[in-house]
């Protein structure tokens, strides 16, 4: 433990950004800009030495990890706030809601070993859960997103990303699941709750302008739950619980309506909806409660699926920020935004393949996209890469890389996310966006902590392989 920090100080770094503060991300990459969190354009290249400009990005109301603010009245609570209460979390304000960051029972860098070699049960409820649908909706997704959604077979996901008109730039991450072919459910991040809604609100007021008002369907499932299952016991805990299906043909990134039967023989009011995926890294499922039949089904559910505390422990953000972040994953409002599109952002994968054509595309910020998947080295000043750190203060968010072979050490990047890894002994690793020609693997630059320079090596992400439960080849 002493080798990452204490459970105390831990707490203390963490806990301290829930108050709002003033964070920065490295915005329109190394020409200063006039939009600096609005546009992902390219900027003609300059003659004078580049600098990278560093704009605020505004406090949420919660921790670092969330996207905007919130209000500094009364807090959200979700379905499962006194379960919270009733194991002994750390309550703190988060995107607007009140959340766990950890519980009695386990420190930070406890629970996060737990996930990893057991099962962890996190309360996600406060993301929001859409339902679109309707002859309408897959051409509106097709718009809005890059992704190749046509390809998608019935009650498979994928991840894609919400795009900006014009810019391309990223309004925020989404994992998108296919239930038909004209039915899709997706959630969005709680922190870009506001600007997600005015977004999808304008879009589909502007495609029911000429496609009709029953083109498409649009719900927010705001009285479901939301938990996340994850660990390598994950399908061992939740399997026995289900009678009518087999989780060991249930892959990532697929999903199913499942029943759920408690002790007393009885079962779920209504069917969940369990989605093989996570943000750990690790196996385990993301599963949608409904609460219209049974308001304390959310509840019932968590008591069940943590029934055996040898195998299962509830977990909270401290633990949720380590472990995406050695599994390489990208928190929106620190490692992704509008500054950034899809390429810039390493996320190139996220463009369909078959959405390549000029021709054909039509989303929103093709004519700026597609040029920087087509010639990457030419078109962007910028990469998103890994970072491994020399023993010490970890390089966290807003921590500047600078060149060391340049004297004046200038700036080429910034830090986005930065911790000492748990998994591995309190290694020092941190994602951020680097000068584009000094992201391959293996260079060397320096990371300003502390006013100090500590030496930092590009490394590739995740840290930790990922277990994603596929099938054998």
């Amino acid at each position: 433990m002493s080798s990452i920090r204490s459970t105390s100080r831990g707490l203390r770094l963490l806990a301290a950004n829930s108050r709002p503060r003033s964070v920065t991300l490295l915005s329109q990459p190394l020409i200063a800009s006039p939009r600096l969190l609005r546009s992902a354009a390219v900027s003609p290249t300059s003659t004078a030495r580049p600098r990278i400009a560093i704009a605020p990005l505004r406090a949420n109301g919660g921790l670092r990890y969330a996207s905007s603010s919130s209000s500094t009245g009364s807090l959200k609570q979700t379905q499962l706030y006194d379960v919270h209460v009733a194991n002994g979390a750390k309550m703190v304000p988060f995107a607007g809601f009140s959340m766990p960051l950890q519980y009695s029972d386990l420190s930070h860098v406890e629970s996060h070993h737990w996930t990893r070699e057991k099962a962890s049960l996190f309360d996600v409820s406060h993301m929001v859960q859409h339902h679109l649908s309707g002859p309408g909706a897959l051409e509106l997704l097709m718009k809005i997103t890059p992704s190749s959604l046509d390809k998608l077979k019935p009650n498979t996901s994928t991840l894609s990303c919400l795009l900006e008109d014009g810019t391309g730039g990223i309004l925020d991450d989404t994992v998108i699941t296919r239930l038909s072919s004209d039915t899709f459910y997706f959630v969005t991040n709680a922190g870009r709750r506001a600007e997600d809604l005015a977004f999808l609100q304008a879009e589909i007021d502007i495609y029911r302008s000429t496609h009709g008002p029953e083109s498409i369907n649009w719900e927010i499932l705001d009285d479901r739950a939301l938990v996340a299952l994850q660990g390598p016991l994950a399908a061992s805990v939740l399997q026995p619980l289900v009678k009518d299906s087999d989780l060991s043909n249930l892959y990532f990134g697929n999903c199913r309506s499942i029943t759920l039967t408690f002790p007393d023989g009885s079962s779920s009011a209504e069917p969940l909806l369990v989605s093989r995926t996570g943000y750990t890294g690790e196996d385990g499922f993301e599963i949608s409660i409904p609460t219209a039949k049974d308001p304390s089904l959310p509840r019932r559910v968590t008591e069940l699926l943590l029934s055996n505390p040898e195998q299962v422990r509830l977990a909270g953000l401290a633990a949720r920020d380590s472990l995406r972040l050695e599994a390489g994953m990208c928190l929106y409002g620190s490692d992704i935004s509008t500054s950034q599109t899809p390429p810039s952002a390493s996320l190139t994968w996220l463009v369909g393949k078959e959405r390549r054509d000029p021709a054909t595309a039509k989303f929103n910020g093709a004519g700026t996209i597609l040029p920087q998947v087509a010639s990457p080295a030419k078109t962007l000043s910028q990469r998103r890469v890994g970072f491994t750190v020399e023993k010490g203060s970890p390089a966290r968010e807003g921590a500047i890389i600078v060149d060391l072979n340049d004297e004046s050490r200038a700036q080429i990047g910034v830090i986005t996310s930065g911790l000492p890894s748990p998994s591995l002994g309190g290694v020092n690793i941190a994602m951020g966006y680097i000068k584009n020609g000094l992201h391959k693997k293996g260079t060397e630059v320096g990371v300003l902590v502390r006013n100090k320079v500590r030496k930092a090596t590009v490394t590739g992400m995740p840290w930790v392989e990922s277990k994603f439960y596929r099938p054998k080849a």
